[in-house]
């Protein structure tokens, strides 16, 4: 195959983002909006696309934060802390989402692996479709290496959101421009 026949294929694969639940996205949505702040968090690539949707949340007016960063303030109860990861084992996104739950806060996960640690800490959760790192391209599910298919549909999948909340608050591109980064 050549490169845009490779990119038809992942264009075709990520057709399978019809398979997540629409009510699970609703619920994810309405803590994303009823909470104080929130938290971001994913390890590799799936975290660089946690923290583009913490920036786009930024752009919305609500509080985000990503874990590790300088600026990010402490976790309370009323938060909720979204975790991004496709096993659902990362050790360091674990113990994130047992801290948060010990100061009382909501946990989210956006995972392939619903039934795994995190996604069995988390109060409310959505369901990635997607093959493990470890099994990706050789699956018959994607042909893509490693988790490439789920970090892609994170990454979609956390902008449909923003467009949702985008609706539900009546704003526009215009209104969040205002609070896109101006000193670059």
């Amino acid at each position: 195959m050549n490169t845009t026949q490779y990119l038809g294929s992942i264009l075709d694969e990520l057709r399978i983002s019809e398979t997540i639940s629409d009510s699970d996205a609703e619920t994810l949505i309405h803590a994303v909006l009823e909470a104080d702040k929130v938290f971001v968090a994913g390890a590799g690539r799936s975290g660089f696309m946690a923290k583009s949707f913490a920036m786009r949340l930024g752009h919305l007016g609500i509080p985000a934060h990503v874990p590790g960063e300088t600026t990010t303030p402490g976790f309370e109860e009323r938060d909720l802390m979204i975790i991004a990861s496709g096993s659902g084992e990362t050790k360091s996104l674990v113990s994130m989402a047992e801290k948060a739950k010990s100061l009382g806060g909501t946990v989210a996960a956006v995972t392939i692996s619903p039934d795994s640690t995190i996604g069995n800490l988390a109060d409310l959760k959505v369901k990635m479709p997607g093959a493990p790192k470890d099994q990706s391209g050789d699956s018959g599910e994607t042909i893509q290496p490693m988790g490439s298919l789920f970090e892609q549909l994170l990454l979609l999948f956390f902008d449909a959101l923003i467009l949702r909340i985008m609706e539900k608050k009546g704003m526009n591109t215009k209104k969040m421009y205002g609070k896109h980064a101006n000193l670059e």
